[in-house]
């Protein structure tokens, strides 16, 4: 029996992946004519999205979140039309890509990539739970700004922050959960972590704090007890009330001013002088 040349070997295996080639070749063509055609379909359906998002005013919540510090600091900015618009057009070519792995008889890649398709609603979901939690949590921080701010409460941008990030984590872990991914380690250990930090925030804000709350506190005993121009003696300080806020009182002397911590409302003797 005649052995085969070595030539005559590789020109069998080339005729061979030839004929494979011109065989497989009308359905490489016609998975690439998908996804171009995917890809046109998908960029206009996402133009027509972005314009309608943008005459609906949808980008005024966009607007709103670059208003948040924590996105000025990050150099981000957000526009709601063209990312919801960039969505739909991946959201689109998967399902075009999907097409094109099931002409070209590839069902590994097929199931993957319907997989990820079907992944998609729940990351919208998660993406618009992220986006109304970073609002409420931005509009719970200037609230409580505002707040303390007018009860001239110590390190008010501080408590504020504080909270705005407490809340944000719940936001991010909301969202991880909606998107369906299991976070019960995370969440588990957040828990303790946010629990203790809660806990030395309020100690150490206490401790720190202890002499200016006890101030304001004494604003609400000592706001019915005196007023502007009444004549008194505090803590063997004589003279007129001039100023009286939710901390402290100033006391105009014969030769100085003198400002009082109101807590001396409580602790000393206080003499209002009648006219």
């Amino acid at each position: 029996m005649k052995t085969p040349l070595f030539a005559d070997t590789v020109l069998n295996s080339l005729i061979q992946m030839g004929q494979q080639f011109i065989n497989a070749f009308p359905r490489v063509f016609t998975a690439i004519v998908i996804v171009l055609v995917g890809m046109i379909i998908a960029k206009m359906i996402a133009k027509t999205l972005r314009k309608l998002m943008e005459k609906a005013g949808i980008d005024k919540i966009g607007e709103k979140l670059n208003e948040i510090e924590m996105i000025q600091k990050s150099n981000i900015e957000i526009k709601l039309s063209q990312l919801f618009s960039k969505v739909l057009y991946y959201v689109l070519m998967l399902f075009f890509l999907v097409a094109a792995a099931d002409v070209l008889a590839m069902p590994a890649v097929s199931q993957l990539v319907t997989d990820i398709f079907n992944f998609v609603p729940n990351l919208i979901v998660a993406l618009i739970v992220l986006i109304l939690g970073l609002l409420m949590s931005e509009a719970v921080k200037n609230l409580v700004y505002t707040t303390l701010k007018s009860l001239a409460i110590p390190s008010a941008r501080i408590i504020s922050s504080f909270l705005f990030y407490f809340l944000l984590i719940n936001v991010f872990v909301s969202a991880l959960t909606q998107a369906k991914i299991n976070i019960e380690f995370l969440s588990q250990n957040l828990t303790v972590l946010i629990g203790g930090a809660v806990m030395a925030f309020g100690i150490g804000y206490g401790l720190a704090s202890k002499d200016v709350i006890a101030n304001f506190m004494a604003s609400f005993y000592s706001k019915d007890k005196v007023k502007l121009g009444d004549m008194v003696t505090i803590d063997g300080v004589e003279g007129e009330i001039i100023d009286l806020d939710r901390t402290s009182l100033t006391i105009n002397t014969d030769k100085s001013q003198v400002i009082l911590p109101l807590s001396k409302m409580t602790s000393d003797k206080i003499e209002i002088h009648k006219g």
